[in-house]
């Protein structure tokens, strides 16, 4: 378990490369409404040969922002289509669920607010592509003008403190299993009902401890 101090508070920024700054401001600022917020013209950065770049922010909310590097004379690396996860042309057997697993996922109150996003999404050039209800939430996904995968997610009901229990045995457990010599899912949950069997005493003398303070 860690017992480090949580202090961190959030995400700052997430920061992408674009080779179509005009797209990226019209599908981030134009239709889903996310303002510029700050900017860098970054002239003579960096090591020798490295272009000049401007660095641009997009405030997504709860003080969190989105953020784009354009870097002036660099060409796209394929012709025609948007670039995103480029990186993976050079496998190419790089299958399509792991290029789509790099996402980022911008939460909303409720789903009025996801709806909405969805009509303004449908009425633009990036309409949306899949709307699904995972297990504790719903999200509506789509490509931005870069290729990246953009997710837009509610939450359908709270998270509660025995999911959170159950998540770090869940961690646990694998973390046991992917240093053994076949990791499998099989051999995940094996080990993590080893852990819950391990544990129940000090959860229960934990429990027992608990209701005597409330009883005082």
């Amino acid at each position: 378990m860690n017992d480090l101090p949580h202090i961190a508070r959030g995400v700052d920024h997430v920061a992408y490369p674009t080779f179509d700054p005009a797209g990226t401001v019209r599908f981030y600022r134009d239709v889903l409404g996310f303002p510029v917020v700050h900017s860098i013209c970054a002239a003579g950065w960096g090591p020798e040969r490295h272009p000049d770049f401007i660095h641009f922010f997009f405030d997504i909310g709860n003080g969190d922002r989105l953020a784009f590097f354009y870097y002036f004379g660099l060409e796209p690396f394929v012709e025609g289509g948007p670039q995103g996860d480029s990186y993976s042309r050079f496998a190419e057997d790089v299958p399509l669920f792991f290029i789509r697993s790099r996402h980022l996922a911008i939460h909303v109150d409720g789903e009025d607010e996801l709806m909405e996003y969805r009509r303004r999404l449908d009425g633009s050039e990036w309409p949306v592509e899949m709307q699904i209800q995972h297990e504790t939430i719903e999200s509506i996904y789509t490509h931005d003008p870069n290729g990246y995968m953009i997710e837009i997610t509610r939450a359908l009901r709270p998270v509660t403190p025995q999911e959170d229990l159950d998540a770090n045995l869940t961690i646990d457990a694998l973390l046991d299993v992917v240093v053994g010599p076949a990791p499998s899912m099989d051999a995940l949950l094996a080990r993590k009902a080893e852990l819950i069997v391990e544990r129940a005493a000090d959860w229960q003398h934990s429990a027992r401890t608990g209701a005597e303070v409330i009883a005082r």
